[in-house]
């Protein structure tokens, strides 16, 4: 079998430097500079795991250009790549970039997450930044999964899974993210490793736009500060204890074209770039996280990596430090995808998650209703406005809140996680469900005239942020067009935003359907929290789905579709 990744030396390296390659199944091993004046570090980095404890499908480009889907990923297989990395170096490090937890399948979703942090701890997992996600049921769970006990916003999921939470061995770290009471971190900024008797300081951060990411009131009185600024600044303090080798830990990211196991690459765009060239030029390496994108680039000679998302590929990163100046001198990395059959699964880590497995299997598999077809995609294209599934979603929405008046539903393409895909008979069970909704959001009723539910539909494109999110799905009986070649605030067409084809009037008020993610201002939706007349309906979305379903399937007309049902169009293409 051809090995998944290869190993490059960075350009950086002098020739006294040179570090032997040795090509494996398991990538390629990095082993010592034979120079004893130089300390070579390994590293082995995840970032947006997103509770993935099971295998599942990836496609990628390799090296070669060429397009493969394999199953990769898993904890049993990647303890099994750590044991193997681990044998070439005792001393390997593993860290991560953030979201480990959040946005999770059920099967770790239904426990709080526990057993992905107690995976990630039998791992042995150092350090990891905070992502947005871990914010995801706030501060106080988040301080909880790390420090330990059962006091959480979720008590019917924390401590339930194997008593008491202890906490996570490993550390988060969130070098701007303060307290806004005391102005003091919320979290460690940063840990300090040493490592053949040299010290490297692992420095966490996470994105500055966390608070639109995730429910305003969750993270009420902290401040999410300047990534670069913030980082910079406890390089001083490091120094001081003797610290001069640094690895950030970012939950940030970019896109490139590039492929993902292409060494170097130097066409990486998005936000991560402008963070980079904003660091101490100290600062030789950043771990990155967010996009869901692989990569192996260069920013100003630094090295950027990603390792793609839900453990199906980790980087394998190396450090040349001098041991005379503390310094970071070289450095280089690859990308492995942990396909099924290259590793030997770790025996213990698979005996964990079978007892995951048995544990949540009763409750996972209670069959919810039949569905018209066998499943629905989340498709993630910035040429596609509209899914079924998105459909599905929004009708279920407006099902579950039609008690209280509602007119309109809207749902945000990112509460979406996945797709929905059913077993025999077309039959969803609650495991499929939660996987697709993973976040337990409530529903809320508000009203909206007319001119703001434009003003929202506008929000949808301005600085771009359609192309990354998507449109927002909408329920049925509403339905509106848009031209992408007008300006940035005139996008939607006008009298063309109608409910059971009349035109929404501007000065008329709507009951409209949101969940309280969106209530909050999030996803950059701001209008969203000058709705009045707002009424907390106390219905989890994850429970009006799953009640839509059911009625559906006893009224003899099961929901979904193949194809969605042209809601959104755009001028000049058909419907």
């Amino acid at each position: 079998m051809t090995p998944p990744s290869i190993f490059r030396a960075s350009k950086l390296l002098t020739p006294f430097l040179t570090t032997l390659l040795v090509a494996s199944l398991s990538g390629c091993a990095l082993l010592t500079p034979r120079d004893p004046a130089i300390a070579t570090i390994n590293f082995a980095t995840l970032n947006d795991f997103h509770g993935h404890l099971e295998a599942s499908k990836i496609t990628y480009t390799d090296a070669d250009g060429r397009e493969r889907t394999v199953t990769a990923g898993g904890i049993a297989t990647i303890a099994g790549a750590l044991n193997t990395w681990r044998r070439e170096d005792p001393e390997l490090l593993l860290v991560a970039a953030g979201d480990l937890v959040g946005a999770s399948p059920a099967l770790s979703l239904m426990w709080a997450d526990e057993p992905t942090l107690a995976a990630m701890d039998r791992l042995g997992l150092r350090a990891s930044s905070v992502g947005n996600h871990e914010f995801d049921a706030g501060r106080v769970e988040l301080l909880r999964q790390q420090k330990g006990g059962c006091v959480s916003p979720r008590p019917d999921k924390a401590c339930r899974f194997d008593g008491p939470w202890a906490g996570a061995k490993f550390q988060y770290l969130a070098a701007n993210v303060f307290d806004m009471v005391t102005n003091k971190p919320f979290l460690p900024a940063y840990r300090i490793e040493e490592v053949r008797g040299v010290k490297v300081a692992l420095i966490g951060a996470v994105l500055r736009d966390t608070t639109a990411s995730v429910l305003a009131s969750g993270v009420a009185g902290l401040n999410f500060a300047d990534e670069a600024q913030s980082i910079n600044r406890v390089l001083p303090e490091l120094r001081a204890q003797g610290v001069h080798a640094y690895v950030v830990l970012i939950h940030e990211g970019g896109r490139t074209q590039s492929s993902p196991q292409q060494p170097d690459c130097s066409d990486l765009k998005g936000p991560i770039v402008d963070v980079v060239k904003k660091l101490d030029p100290a600062i030789r390496v950043v771990i990155s996280g967010h996009s869901h994108k692989g990569y192996l680039c260069r920013v100003d000679g630094r090295l950027v990596t990603q390792a793609e998302m839900g453990g199906h590929v980790m980087s394998r990163i190396a450090i040349d430090i001098d041991r005379a100046s503390g310094k970071v001198v070289a450095e280089r990395a690859s990308n492995v995808v942990l396909e099924q059959g290259v590793f030997t699964p770790d025996a213990a880590m698979d005996g964990f998650l079978q007892t995951v497995r048995t544990r949540s299997g009763e409750a996972l598999v209670r069959p919810v209703g039949r569905l018209a077809v066998d499943s629905l995609e989340r498709i993630v294209d910035e040429d596609v406005d509209e899914t079924a599934l998105g459909d599905l979603i929004a009708d279920s929405m407006l099902y579950g809140a039609r008690s209280y008046g509602a007119q309109i539903a809207f749902m945000n393409r990112g509460g979406i996680r996945t797709s929905l895909r059913t077993g025999a008979g077309n039959v969803a069970n609650l495991g499929h469900l939660q996987t697709v909704l993973p976040f337990g959001n409530m529903l809320e009723v508000v009203n909206m005239t007319g001119a703001q539910i434009y003003a929202v539909l506008e929000e949808q494109f301005i600085a771009g942020r359609h192309l990354t999110r998507g449109l927002l799905q909408v329920s049925n009986g509403f339905s509106y067009q848009w031209n992408p070649a007008r300006p940035e605030g005139m996008r939607i067409v006008d009298k063309s935003v109608l409910l059971h084809g009349v035109q929404i009037e501007k000065d008329s008020s709507y009951r409209v359907a949101i969940h309280h993610f969106l209530a909050e201002g999030g996803d950059f939706f701001p209008t969203f929290t000058r709705a009045t007349n707002a009424a907390p309906t106390n219905i989890r979305d994850l429970d009006a789905l799953a009640e839509y379903i059911i009625s559906r399937d006893r009224a003899g007309k099961p929901a979904g579709a193949a194809t969605h049902a042209g809601r959104i169009t755009r001028a000049g293409r058909a419907k």
